[in-house]
C-alpha cells in the first residue's frame, strides 16, 4: 500500500491550531488597538499584485522572496506578497491624496518562495506600521518607541536583561564608499562582507585600496558595542567622510531620545550593519531577545520609495512576524485557554435561547450540544433548569 501523503504542507508552511489560533488573534487584535491609540490608520492591502509595482524599491532581495504566477486575465506576472511594506508605501504614494503625513499600519498573511534564514516560517503573519510624509528624526524616534511598545505588548519588558534595540545607519557606510570612489564591482565587493561580519574576506577586498580607506573599513567593521562607539566613529570618519558625521549624530539624538523614555533598555550600536543596504536610506533597528536567535522586530528608513508611483515620500517604518511574537505573549499562553466552556441542551425553549444570548454578550462561551457532543471534558459548566429558570452551574 502506497503511502499518502496528501496531509503534507510544503517546507516552512505552517498551520495554526485552535488554542494558539485564538491567542494570535488575540495579540493582533491588541497590537492593531494599540496601533489606533497612537493614530495609525489600518490598510488592508491586496494579497497578490503584478510584480511592477510589488517589488519596487526592495530589490534583488525581495524578488527571490516572491511567489510569481501568471495572471490569467491580463497575461501579466503577478506575485503573492512577500513583505507588505511596498504596498502600503505605493498606498500612500498612488491610492492616498494626502499631502500631509500618512500614518498606516497593517496585519496580514505573507508567503516567502524560500525561507529568509534557516527554520524561519515560508509564511509569516507580518504587523507593522510606517509614516510616510515626514523626514525628521522624530518620525524615526517614534517609529521605534512604538516598534518598542509592540514587543512590550506581546511579552517582553524594555529591560537590559530582557531585550535589546540594536541600532545602525548605512549613511556612515554609503558617505564612506562615495569618499572612496570605488569601482562598483568592489563596493559591492566591501558592502557583502560588511554584511557578512567577515573581516577575512574585508581584508582581501581591501588590499587594493589606499591604504587609509583600507584601515577605516576594517575598524568601522569592528566599530560596534555601547554608545560609547560613537565617539570613535566619528573621529574615524571625520576628515575623510564628513558627512558620515550627521548620520553618526543622529543615531546619537536618538539614543540620548531612547534613554529618556525608556532608561533600561540595553542600546546595541552596530555602524556597519547594512541589513536592506539597497532599500534603506538612513537609520537602520530592530529588536532582539536573548533567548531568540533572530530579530523579533526591525525597521528603518527608507525615503522616495514612492516616487515610481508618481509621489516620492519620506517613510519609515517596522515590521514584525506576529508568529514570532506570539511566543512571548504571555497573557493567554496557559493550558485552559479555550476550554471555558459552558454546556447548554439543544431546545428551541425560548428562555434557554435568551439566556445564552445574554451569557454570549457577557463573553462566555456557550455551546449548544448536538447528538454527536461526547466530548464533555471540554465544559466546566452547564446550563441547567430550575423552577423554569436556566442558570449556570459547576461541572
Amino acid at each position: 500500500m502506497s503511502d499518502n501523503n496528501s496531509w503534507q504542507l510544503p517546507d516552512g508552511v505552517d498551520e495554526v491550531l485552535p488554542k494558539r489560533a485564538f491567542v494570535l488573534e488575540s495579540l493582533r487584535r491588541e497590537l492593531l488597538d494599540l496601533y489606533h491609540s497612537w493614530g495609525y490608520q489600518l490598510v488592508e492591502p491586496p494579497l497578490a499584485e503584478f510584480t511592477e509595482s510589488l517589488l519596487v524599491g526592495l530589490g534583488a532581495d525581495l524578488d527571490l522572496l516572491t511567489c510569481k504566477i501568471p495572471d490569467q486575465l491580463s497575461g501579466r506576472m503577478m506575485g503573492v506578497r512577500a513583505d507588505l511594506t511596498p504596498q502600503v508605501a505605493r498606498m500612500d504614494a498612488h491610492s492616498m491624496s494626502d499631502s500631509g503625513i500618512n500614518r498606516l499600519c497593517y496585519a496580514g498573511p505573507v508567503l516567502h518562495a524560500k525561507p529568509k534564514s534557516a527554520g524561519s516560517s515560508r509564511s509569516p503573519i507580518q504587523v507593522g506600521a510606517e509614516i510616510f510624509g515626514e523626514s525628521s528624526v522624530q518620525a524615526d524616534i517614534e517609529i521605534i518607541d512604538l516598534m518598542l511598545e509592540t514587543v512590550e505588548l506581546s511579552g517582553l519588558s524594555c529591560s537590559r536583561d530582557d531585550l535589546t534595540l540594536d541600532l545602525g545607519h548605512v549613511g556612515v557606510v554609503q558617505s564612506l564608499l562615495k569618499s572612496a570612489e570605488l569601482e562598483k564591482k568592489i563596493e559591492a565587493k566591501v558592502v557583502d562582507a560588511l554584511k557578512r561580519k567577515s573581516i577575512p574576506d574585508l581584508e582581501r577586498v581591501l588590499e587594493s585600496l589606499d591604504e587609509s580607506f583600507a584601515k577605516i573599513f576594517l575598524a568601522l567593521a569592528r566599530l560596534n558595542g555601547d554608545a560609547s562607539v560613537l565617539l570613535s566613529a566619528r573621529e574615524l570618519v571625520l576628515e575623510v567622510a564628513p558627512a558620515a558625521v550627521d548620520s553618526i549624530d543622529l543615531l546619537s539624538e536618538v539614543i540620548d531620545s531612547m534613554r529618556i523614555r525608556r532608561p533600561e533598555i540595553n542600546i546595541y550600536v552596530d555602524l556597519a550593519e547594512l541589513r536592506g543596504y539597497n532599500y534603506h536610506t538612513g537609520i537602520v533597528f530592530a529588536a532582539y531577545t536573548s533567548n531568540f536567535g533572530q530579530a523579533i522586530a526591525n525597521g528603518g528608513r527608507y525615503d522616495n520609495v514612492g516616487s515610481i508611483f508618481g509621489r516620492s515620500r519620506s517613510a519609515t517604518g517596522f515590521g514584525a512576524d506576529l508568529k514570532v511574537l506570539m511566543q512571548f505573549y504571555s497573557s493567554l499562553l496557559c493550558e485552559d485557554v479555550g476550554s471555558k466552556v459552558i454546556s447548554a441542551p439543544y431546545s428551541d425553549d425560548p428562555g434557554l435561547r435568551e439566556a445564552i444570548a445574554e451569557l454570549r454578550k457577557k463573553g462566555e462561551r456557550v455551546v449548544m450540544q448536538l447528538p454527536g457532543d461526547n466530548q464533555n471534558d471540554q465544559f466546566d459548566r452547564y446550563l441547567t433548569n430550575s423552577n423554569n429558570d436556566w442558570i449556570v452551574q459547576q461541572k
